[in-house]
């Protein structure tokens, strides 16, 4: 049986990369997409943009490499984090990454105000779109799905985990205890900034 939250995001990144590879037919003329990366340089620079996103959590999360795919012409990488994010401390994470995504020069293209599950959309400069989607029983979801670019073999990511290393489709709910991002009270100040 399939949990909500992966329901969910499912349907969010079906219609991401229905975006990216809409975009696909245009971009060097002959529909193959972007000629100054291929596919294996875009999942290194996708990891790149996840590993400085959730560099910015603070205290940090724990995370772990959720299932990634590559299409024709595109990769999508995903986190899963396995922290606890109370309810009352969502808006503070989401905020978070919000901040950190406009600082870091990214468009907010989208945002999900739901209670229950919101989520966050976000796109680059160079075409990379991403989200945070809060899912099932409070799970936070990063998704990153690169732009169209010259096809090539793609390697799994080389950023270790800051917790178990779970194999693919086996992250188990939130599980993690952190005395901010799991306190039940609402925060009274933002989420503190990361240590350098």
């Amino acid at each position: 049986m399939k949990r909500p939250g992966r329901i969910v995001r499912a349907a969010v990144s079906v219609v991401m990369t229905g975006a990216v590879l809409a975009g696909c037919g245009g971009q060097d003329g002959d529909g193959r997409g972007r000629n100054d990366m291929n596919m294996q340089e875009a999942a290194e620079r996708a990891d790149a943009i996840l590993d400085a996103t959730l560099g910015a959590v603070a205290p940090e999360v724990q995370w772990a490499h959720d299932t990634w795919t590559s299409g024709s012409c595109t990769v999508t990488r995903r986190r899963t984090v396995t922290t606890v994010i109370s309810e009352q401390r969502r808006g503070s994470f989401l905020g978070v990454i919000e901040r950190f995504w406009k600082k870091s020069g990214y468009e907010i293209t989208g945002v999900n105000q739901d209670r229950e599950m919101p989520s966050i959309f976000a796109r680059s400069t160079d075409g990379f779109l991403f989200d945070l989607t809060i899912g099932y029983k409070g799970q936070a979801f990063f998704d990153l799905t690169t732009p169209c670019v010259e096809k090539s073999d793609v390697a799994d990511p080389t950023t270790k985990p800051n917790g178990p290393a779970y194999p693919y489709g086996k992250i188990p709910t939130p599980n993690v205890h952190s005395d901010f991002w799991s306190a039940t009270t609402p925060a009274t100040t933002p989420a503190p900034a990361p240590s350098s």
